[in-house]
């Protein structure tokens, strides 16, 4: 059998994308291979991928794709959507053999658990967290901070203060009173 002829056909994007979701994902990318399924040992590659993958993991990234669109990432080029955990979780949920499971968080998986024990994550970006409108209230504040800080007889005031401080020895003195509450 040469190899185009093994291939999957196309899907029709345009119907796809033109239908609501309910519409398209159970009769188009669940539809499994009619027959009796062939033992998953001894099966060719594209038979075990017709059976065995393919109904599970396209409505998984159908599902996917709609949740990326409602979390607008086509939209910008950072998001805070991460689609490997979104795929993880909803693959995680749809396993026929939890069917009868509760739905499980993504942070609540067991094997998710582990890895993350041992490949802790970094904080996601400030800039991905804030809104628009929270970003440019920082922005503001912090330029509105810095052209006061600039005018000159708040320069004065801060020369006076630092003066103040040396002269004084206010760190000293500072130290000495939190001794003095610490010792009581």
């Amino acid at each position: 059998v040469p190899l185009e002829a093994g291939m999957l056909q196309p899907l029709p994007m345009e119907e796809i994308f033109s239908a609501p979701a309910a519409q398209y994902l159970l009769p188009i990318l669940e539809a499994v291979p009619s027959g009796e399924p062939p033992d998953p040992k001894k099966c060719s590659p594209r038979e075990y991928l017709e059976f065995y993958i393919f109904p599970v993991l396209l409505p998984g990234l159908a599902a996917l794709l709609h949740e990326a669109e409602r979390e607008k990432c086509f939209e910008g080029k950072r998001t805070t959507f991460i689609a490997s955990d979104f795929l993880t979780e909803w693959l995680y949920n749809k396993n026929p053999r939890r069917k009868d499971e509760s739905f499980t968080e993504l942070f609540s998986i067991p094997f998710v658990k582990d890895w993350l024990k041992d490949h802790p994550r970094p904080p996601i970006p400030l800039s991905l967290l804030l809104s628009e409108e929270e970003a440019s209230i920082l922005i503001q504040s912090f330029w509105r901070g810095y052209r006061v800080r600039c005018d000159s007889e708040i320069q004065e005031l801060r020369r006076w203060q630092k003066k103040l401080r040396e002269e004084r020895h206010i760190t000293e003195v500072v130290k000495k009173f939190w001794t003095k509450q610490e010792a009581k």
